[in-house]
């Protein structure tokens, strides 16, 4: 990706990921994802904000070279994960007389992981400001968003907000702003699901630590920059909020039929309450589109068959998964079948601990399905559309 102006003596000056596909060797990336790291040429003195992920480095170094940077004063690293600061050796390599400014914490993640010399750094608190003649930097501490020693850069004068990977999205583009508000929301929906919604409880405080900043811009290190910041906040604030939808998700996995025929006729049931149903088959599904139904969702059902008197790894997967992102989920439930016998129950809802969720009578059958056993989905479709209602959703 080329140096791109943003504003007059401000650049864009990243890298796009058209082809990467697995984020962490965890997270699917279907639109790949950007690197982006921002110069910022003040009067007296200039300033990078955070660098890229390693493999992309000769593409800033580039950048700053097409741009003829001679100097780099201040090395900002809002954050110390190595997608942003992958590149901070070789930069100070360049540029020795840079000095990294961040908090603390990421001067000794920093120091741990990239072998950056103590000396390298200037440690600033929270609220500090650096001048660079006739721009100023101040640093607002934003923990666990989504590491502890997160920060976020704001530049005053021209009221543009950089932080990191608050407000981004995996989304490799061309374009360095967004157009496409639809693509946009879906990527940032995604990217949240996968990423911040752990720590959704810490977002919404940070959230209020910028809520009077005049923002007239956010730039954050992931995908377009967003010159209508109230597209993206208004969107975190829905997505942080205790609100839930209407909605039951039903992750399952199925071997020999039972726990399909379950799940379909309890689909239909639940639809025919009016209550929106997102079925999830857990042999085919991108774990992404579940990150994301979890965002709003009222309720989670999974179906399993039982192995080895245990519910299928599929579906421990699907229950590790929800309970690491802690969703606001309201209820959950299981449905499956089994041989002989087992503990699926008790070992899926010991997994749940994360979650402030009531559990619903399970439907757990022996063998096919029976017509007393689709009697009991009647009933479960019944006790979830009685708990959506007491619970203030439908």
């Amino acid at each position: 990706m080329a140096a791109k102006e943003i504003k007059t003596n401000i650049f864009s000056v990243g890298a796009i990921d058209w082809d990467r596909r697995l984020f962490d060797e965890l997270i699917p990336l279907p639109d790949g994802t950007t690197y982006n790291a921002y110069l910022i040429k003040g009067s007296q003195k200039t300033a990078l904000i955070d660098t890229v992920d390693s493999p992309k480095q000769d593409e800033l170094i580039d950048n700053l070279k097409r741009l003829k940077i001679e100097k780099i004063d201040y090395l900002i690293a809002n954050h110390a994960e190595q997608d942003h600061s992958g590149a901070i050796p070789r930069v100070l390599a360049i540029y020795p007389e840079a000095k990294v400014v961040t908090d603390a914490k990421c001067e000794t993640m920093l120091m741990d992981m990239l072998l950056v010399p103590e000396s390298k750094f200037l440690q600033i608190k929270d609220r500090d400001m650096v001048s660079l003649g006739d721009k100023t930097l101040e640093f607002i501490f934003a923990p666990w968003v989504h590491w502890p020693e997160t920060m976020l850069t704001y530049l005053k004068e021209e009221k543009i907000l950089f932080p990191c990977d608050f407000f981004g999205s995996h989304l490799a583009s061309s374009k360095l702003y967004v157009q496409d508000k639809y693509k946009v929301y879906e990527a940032a929906k995604r990217y949240y699901a996968e990423i911040m919604m752990p720590f959704r409880t810490n977002i919404k405080r940070n959230l209020e630590k910028i809520k009077d900043l005049p923002i007239d811009m956010i730039a954050p290190s992931h995908g377009p920059i967003h010159s209508e910041p109230e597209f993206i906040i208004n969107a975190y604030k829905d997505w942080t909020s205790d609100d839930v939808k209407n909605e039951v998700l039903i992750p399952f996995v199925s071997m020999h039929g039972s726990t399909k025929k379950l799940v379909d006729y309890l689909v239909d049931a639940l639809i025919e309450r009016g209550i929106t149903v997102k079925p999830f088959n857990l042999t085919q599904t991108d774990i992404g589109e579940l990150a994301m139904a979890l965002v709003d969702a009222a309720s989670i059902i999974i179906g399993s068959p039982t192995v080895l008197t245990g519910p299928h790894p599929s579906a421990v997967y699907a229950a590790y998964l929800a309970n690491a992102l802690r969703p606001k989920l309201k209820f959950a439930s299981l449905v499956g079948s089994y041989g002989w016998g087992g503990r699926m129950v008790d070992i899926i809802t010991g997994m749940l601990t994360n979650l402030k969720v009531e559990i619903v009578e399970p439907v757990i059958i022996k063998g096919y399905p029976k017509k007393e056993d689709l009697h009991a989905l009647e009933r479960l479709a019944d006790a979830i559309l009685e708990k959506h209602k007491s619970a203030g959703i439908v």
